[in-house]
């Protein structure tokens, strides 16, 4: 019996042994990424023709320029004040956020929220910006409330800038105070 359970502990030892070797080589082979800029406490402006379009504030920003496909990453979050051309403030907080360069697609992860000057509210998740097109999107969980309490929540949505143009693929919702001067 003794026999047995020392031949146990050795093949136990050489299995664990191996496993980890394995595991080295494994991550010889994987390509580190580092930042070839860091910055703290960012305050940026982004401007059109002298207006301001979008204030953004971070904590840190890492800027991968020199990857392959370069981006910058936003670790601790970011806040994001957005002017429509009405000069109406929006606002959109993230946890986390990466920014594509070439793609110009935006990443937001992490109790995103994002707030419109007339008080709806959206949190999901995860949510897509696609600057290009000013095109958010998402295939997370997402709700929508307004300041009557309506809502509007489900899974998956894509929408403009401006709320206006709403696709929606699995959602319920709930209206009050619904005024119809048609009826």
């Amino acid at each position: 019996m003794k026999k047995y359970f020392a031949h146990i502990i050795v093949f136990a030892f050489i299995f664990s042994a191996c496993n980890n070797d394995l595991k080295d080589i494994q991550n010889l082979n994987k390509k580190q990424l580092y930042p070839t800029g860091e910055a703290d406490s960012i305050n940026v402006k982004y401007t059109d023709s002298a207006k301001i379009k979008a204030e953004l504030y971070a904590v840190k920003m890492l800027d991968y320029g020199k990857a392959k496909y370069s981006f910058n990453h936003f670790p601790k979050g970011i806040k994001v004040t957005v002017y429509d051309s009405n000069r109406n403030k929006n606002f959109i907080v993230a946890k986390q956020a990466t920014v594509y360069n070439k793609t110009g697609i935006i990443n937001l992860v992490g109790d995103v929220k994002i707030t419109s000057h007339d008080g709806k509210v959206m949190q999901t998740q995860q949510m897509y910006y696609d600057q290009k097109n000013n095109w958010f999107f998402t295939e997370h969980y997402f709700k929508v409330t307004d300041k009557n309490k309506s809502f509007f929540e489900g899974i998956g949505v894509d929408f403009d800038q401006n709320f206006k143009i709403v696709n929606a693929q699995q959602n319920r919702a709930e209206l009050k105070d619904v005024k119809d001067e048609n009826l």
